[in-house]
């Protein structure tokens, strides 16, 4: 009987995955975790920040699981890299970040129906820790760059020390959009 050659799946990173205009000059990333207040604060701070300089800058998450203090994050985080294997990791990143005091694995999958995944092994591949690697990826790029606590926000690659409100993270992209302005357009990468 022959054996039929695995099935190779080209998995999605998180690096990869932006929200805002492509061609933005400033990119905007974020380390943060599903379950941290603090992160769900920067999350309302991005909206409006997207909304704020809509064409102008470009959002990436990237995940920095606190598991030592939240149990949970690491499968939300896994979740959400599921979710953007169907299109789908803002719709999931946003509920995950609604409901981020509910996010036991029975909870993951019906927040990802609710965010309109349709993954029939979603369940197993959150069991069975498929995008683990993803998440650990995040996690020890992170800690290269020097992340120690989230939120931790870098502008166009470089960190940003203060406190994430609305207005400290304005006047950095400002900072960061007349810079740009200044010099030739080069591809940026957080």
């Amino acid at each position: 009987m022959a054996m039929k050659p695995k099935e190779i799946v080209e998995i999605i990173p998180t690096k990869d995955i932006f929200v805002g205009d492509k061609k933005a000059t400033v990119t905007l990333t974020e380390f943060g975790d599903y379950e941290s207040e603090a992160c769900a604060k920067a999350n309302e701070v991005v909206k409006q920040l997207l909304d704020e300089y809509e064409g102008k800058i470009r959002f990436n998450f990237r995940h920095f699981p606190l598991t030592k203090i939240h149990q949970r994050s690491l499968k939300a985080a896994e979740a959400s890299v599921a979710a953007a294997q169907e299109g789908k990791f803002w719709e999931m990143h946003n509920v995950l970040f609604a409901n981020r005091r509910n996010l036991g694995t029975t909870s993951l999958k019906l927040h990802s129906m609710e965010a309109g995944i349709n993954n029939k092994r979603f369940l197993d591949d959150l069991v069975n820790a498929t995008y683990g690697w993803q998440v650990q990826g995040d996690l020890r790029e992170g800690l290269d760059k020097g992340v120690k606590d989230v939120p931790a926000f870098f502008i166009n690659g470089e960190l940003f020390t203060g406190k994430p409100t609305f207005d400290a993270l304005s006047k950095e992209i400002d900072s960061a959009l007349r810079k740009a302005k200044r010099k030739p357009a080069t591809k940026q990468r957080a």
